[in-house]
């Protein structure tokens, strides 16, 4: 009997999809809805299409807490994912205050290099009592989720690749049609993400199919390409002829769809792309797969429409350790005639250089300036000089003290850690929901610069609170064009 009252008093409202009725469960105040469908999955002769309508159901769905991650190989850190992925795994889960209302909805795209990661846990997050819905986003990953290959190519009139940002695509028309009955407004949807999950929101800024999806998006720590140049279909189509030659397919579509999942994440591991440093950014090069991209990143964000954004990185994100870079050999493939000012910048032949305790070691401040800091960078003054409200942040706070690392803003974010500003606890929590509502991340918070390409202000978030800086990390940013 305790039990049965117990499950009575979590269980929460029952919402009538477009798809099929949903129930959700209560927690702390909030109901969340876990492992609701958005597309079919993505088995058989779906593998490497776009994604197609859900399969309307009978009875009610309940809420699903152990929803399965999309398929992918074990790295280590994201192991808990590994061990409950499956390819059925194209669904959402949403967070709302209450399913009556109208308020801005917020869409979550976890990071993981678009091989590995998942949206589990995001829904717990207490941003929902800032006033707004939450909603995170699974997708296809690695090699189910953004291998070209000539046949599917052959198959969609010639475009191929990026399934999983066709998914996140997919999601969004999900929620226009759906989130309205969860008490969120379809009008005025914020997508954000962070790393790789954030390289895709600020691909979907430019994609022609993703206009009218979403109002504005916030950028943690990613943008096309991560300083990359894009790929075109051509070269992307030579890592689906390796996967061929992998699992001896003869080229044919068909034969790869009946590999095992087994065969296709051990080949996955086994792909590579010449012109990277490392192949672990294999799925972070941009591919112009011809129907989400169909251009240039850079050509379709600088014709799409303005919409606001934020956008920013870490002070120390991640790179090689001391010794482990061939300068020669990296500061002529990144700046190329610039290596020379470059090599002198980071002080390389200074028997007396110190690390500076906020940036690291010179390898450290080379992989987040070309990867993260200098794109970060490039990427707002692209927007800001075609009039979309920019603001850009640097955000320099580990939860433990010591130096900042990629991915530690989230705990500010979708977690409970604060920061002191002006005596006052403070999150970016604060600031992100802010803009959500209004499209200004200020409101009553310490004033945050708009960005400008003249004035390149930035909001520094460190120890010391919050100010404002301005041009960041120039001149070595100066000599880095790539977004």
């Amino acid at each position: 009997m305790m039990l049965a009252a117990l499950a009575l008093l979590l269980a929460g409202p029952e919402v009538a999809t477009s798809d099929g009725v949903v129930a959700g469960s209560v927690d702390s105040g909030s109901t969340v809805f876990r492992g609701i469908p958005f597309a079919a999955p993505p088995l058989g002769d779906l593998r490497w299409k776009a994604p197609q309508p859900v399969k309307p159901w009978q009875g009610v769905r309940t809420d699903n807490p152990d929803a399965p991650a999309c398929l992918q190989n074990d790295y280590g850190w994201n192991r808990g994912d590994y061990l409950r992925s499956a390819e059925d795994c194209l669904t959402l889960d949403v967070r709302t205050p209450e399913v009556a209302g109208k308020r801005p909805v917020m869409v979550w795209i976890h990071g993981g290099s678009n091989r590995a990661g998942s949206a589990r846990g995001t829904a717990m997050s207490r941003i929902t009592d800032k006033g707004v819905v939450l909603v995170a986003v699974q997708y296809r990953l690695g090699i189910f989720g953004f291998l070209p290959h000539r046949g599917a190519a052959a198959e969609a009139g010639g475009s191929a690749g990026n399934y999983g940002l066709m998914d996140q695509i997919a999601a969004l028309k999900w929620v226009r049609a759906n989130i309205a009955k969860f008490g969120g407004d379809p009008a005025n949807v914020t997508i954000f993400g962070e790393s790789a999950g954030s390289q895709d929101v600020s691909l979907l800024l430019g994609a022609p199919e993703a206009r009218g999806l979403f109002a504005k998006a916030i950028m943690e720590s990613g943008t096309p390409g991560f300083g990359m140049d894009f790929r075109p279909l051509k070269d992307a189509l030579a890592i689906g002829d390796q996967a061929d030659r992998l699992l001896d397919t003869g080229g044919s579509i068909a034969e790869l769809r009946r590999r095992s999942v087994q065969a296709l994440l051990a080949a996955d591991l086994k792909l590579g792309d010449p012109t990277l440093f490392t192949n672990d950014f294999l799925w972070l090069r941009t591919t112009i797969d011809g129907a989400v991209l169909p251009r240039s990143p850079r050509e379709l964000l600088a014709e799409a429409p303005n919409r606001p954004v934020i956008v920013g990185s870490n002070r120390a994100e991640f790179g090689a350790g001391p010794g482990e870079v061939d300068w020669p050999v990296v500061l002529k493939k990144t700046f190329g005639a610039n290596a020379a000012k470059a090599r002198a910048f980071y002080r390389l032949d200074d028997p007396k250089r110190i690390d500076d305790p906020r940036l690291g070691p010179a390898e450290l401040e080379y992989s987040t300036d070309w990867i993260f800091r200098c794109p970060a960078g490039r990427l707002a003054d692209l927007l800001a000089n075609k009039g979309a409200p920019v603001w850009r942040y640097e955000f320099d706070l580990a939860e433990k003290g010591g130096r900042t690392s990629h991915a530690a803003e989230i705990a500010y974010v979708l977690g409970t850690a604060r920061f002191s500003a002006g005596g006052s606890p403070l999150s970016l929590a604060d600031y992100w929901t802010n803009f959500a509502k209004a499209g200004d991340p200020n409101g009553n918070l310490p004033d945050w610069p708009r960005y400008t390409a003249k004035d390149a202000a930035h909001l520094a978030i460190d120890a010391d609170g919050v100010h404002r800086g301005a041009h960041l990390r120039e001149p070595i940013c100066s000599m880095l064009e790539a977004l």
